[in-house]
């Protein structure tokens, strides 16, 4: 006898997309419309100056059209690589970049955990707002301030390690080489920690509260739930924010603070990348070699912020795309 139970089909249906993308563009219109503002300005200062980049393939004369220039090839590169000052410049890039790096992320995350665990709203409000003023300061007067802190005469880091006995006499900071690079990254700490703390701390303010709970359960104290719930918790902040300053890798740490503090005796480690664009450039007049090396800048740090992205992602962290 057969069964009058008949089974139904319960395979599963593909989704149908019921809107199409000019729908979708139309009830988006006002965020589109938003965004026209911001899409045109990258356009104009971002994308048409690329059309420049054609010098780098000229022996470029100012006072003529840059169709109706001398062309030759890829000379102005092969003369950058062959150049030991351009050599010297990379690495002074690099060297101050991977300073910079290291010691902003380090404490910034450190200031973000120290200022959440700060129960009392007026002292943590205090230190915010101390650590957030260095930030909207000019780098011209950063570098005037650290110049006079470093001064051999009345500066006050001299005078202090001279008060301790931890030297006998004044050391000339910004006429030493080797302590140049150091001094850039302590400035760009003593700048920015304050700016790039905020971002730790909204990281930080979006972990479940219900996990510091069962840690204090399970008997973790302060510095366990911090190891094991404050970092795990803001991690993709921490991989996504370095992604993308590694993408800035060859601004050097910044242009004005190496262009202010540098001198004469210490240009052999206060030159980047910037700075020779700018005097090949602007001041001998060798506009070709410019382009060239901001060329160059800028396809190394298309190359390192992909491959920074592509590491992440076989990783199994958080990704730009």
């Amino acid at each position: 006898m057969q069964s009058s139970v008949q089974t139904k089909d319960v395979s599963p249906q593909p989704v149908r997309r019921t809107d199409s993308f000019w729908i979708r563009m139309v009830r988006q219109r006002q965020l589109i419309l938003m965004s026209f503002p911001m899409v045109i300005y990258v356009l104009i200062f971002a994308y048409v100056p690329i059309w420049g980049w054609l010098m780098a393939f000229q022996q470029y004369r100012p006072g003529f059209s840059i169709l109706n220039q001398k062309w030759v090839g890829w000379y102005q590169f092969r003369f950058l690589f062959e150049d030991e000052n351009f050599v010297r410049v990379l690495r002074n890039t690099v060297a101050m970049s991977l300073i910079s790096l290291v010691l902003s992320f380090v404490t910034a995350i450190g200031l973000a955990i120290l200022l959440n665990e700060i129960k009392k709203t007026g002292i943590k409000r205090l230190i915010q707002t101390i650590s957030y003023m260095p930030h909207f300061l000019s780098w011209v007067i950063v570098t005037g301030l650290v110049s006079t802190a470093l001064s051999t005469e009345d500066g006050i880091v001299n005078v202090v390690l001279m008060k301790l006995h931890l030297i006998n006499e004044p050391i000339l900071w910004l006429g030493e080489g080797k302590y140049f690079w150091g001094i850039v990254g302590a400035s760009n700490v003593w700048k920015e920690v304050g700016w790039n703390t905020i971002i730790y701390l909204a990281a930080i303010a979006s972990v479940d509260p219900s996990l510091y709970e069962a840690a204090e359960i399970d008997g973790a104290g302060r510095y366990r739930k911090i190891r094991n719930v404050t970092l795990p918790g803001i991690k993709p902040v921490i991989v996504i924010l370095l992604i993308l300053n590694i993408g800035w890798m060859l601004n050097g740490g910044g242009f004005e603070i190496q262009y202010f503090l540098g001198n004469g005796q210490v240009v052999d480690w206060s030159e980047t990348i910037d700075i020779f664009v700018l005097k090949y450039g602007l001041k001998i007049g060798n506009y070709s070699l410019g382009v060239a090396a901001g060329i160059f800048k800028t396809a190394v740090s298309i190359v390192l912020l992909y491959a920074a992205n592509t590491i992440a992602k076989r990783l199994g962290e958080e990704r730009l795309i």
